[in-house]
């Protein structure tokens, strides 16, 4: 294992699980916690959402399923070589119009603060998350019939942190790897 710390170095103070979380590649065989992901999906259900219209929907693969075969067969090759070794893959979906056909335009902002919650919790409760736009939407919308109104747009690997050793070696450099942001006064366009 690596000796590089991958807790954030920040320019001002932040909450622990947020300076901690990161997205490794590397994740153990161990089962994934029935529990422990109930708690994400509930953090992700609670989160906030324009006009509390809740676009988000999950599908949810545990490893030694067919639902996460499936996902994991709708991945792209290199996100293939290692997100088959987390415990689940967590694909978001986003309602993207709602009964009346009017185009819910927030939809996949809203989806994106589902997921972070999810990914805080479960960070929270010893987990750890990936997120991938690299599958195949289409694929995805056929294997699980979903109606046109739900978009597919990430797929999350959750799971127990692993050993880096079992990365191919491409990987492996990037797993230890600094951790690196843009500084805030690249990001922040206007503070006064």
């Amino acid at each position: 294992m690596s000796t590089v710390t991958r807790t954030a170095e920040t320019d001002s103070p932040i909450l622990d699980v947020l300076a901690d979380r990161w997205s490794p590649r590397a994740f153990s065989d161990a089962p994934l916690d029935a529990r422990t992901l109930s708690s994400a999906l509930e953090a992700a259900r609670w989160s906030p959402s324009a006009n509390n219209s809740q676009p988000w929907r999950f599908i949810v693969g545990t490893k030694g399923t067919a639902t996460f075969d499936t996902i994991v067969a709708n991945l792209v090759g290199f996100n293939q070589s290692w997100a088959g070794a987390a415990g689940a893959l967590v694909v978001t979906v986003v309602e993207t119009a709602d009964e009346e056909g009017n185009p819910r335009q927030w939809a996949a902002y809203d989806a994106g603060q589902a997921v972070a919650h999810l990914s805080v919790q479960a960070h929270h409760d010893g987990l750890f998350a990936h997120q991938m736009a690299g599958f195949l939407p289409d694929g995805i919308r056929d294997a699980f019939q979903l109606p046109a109104a739900l978009q597919p747009i990430t797929v999350t690997a959750l799971g127990e942190l692993g050993d880096p050793e079992s990365l191919n070696e491409v990987l492996r450099e990037r797993e230890v790897a600094p951790r690196t942001r843009f500084p805030l006064s690249d990001i922040v366009l206007v503070q006064e």
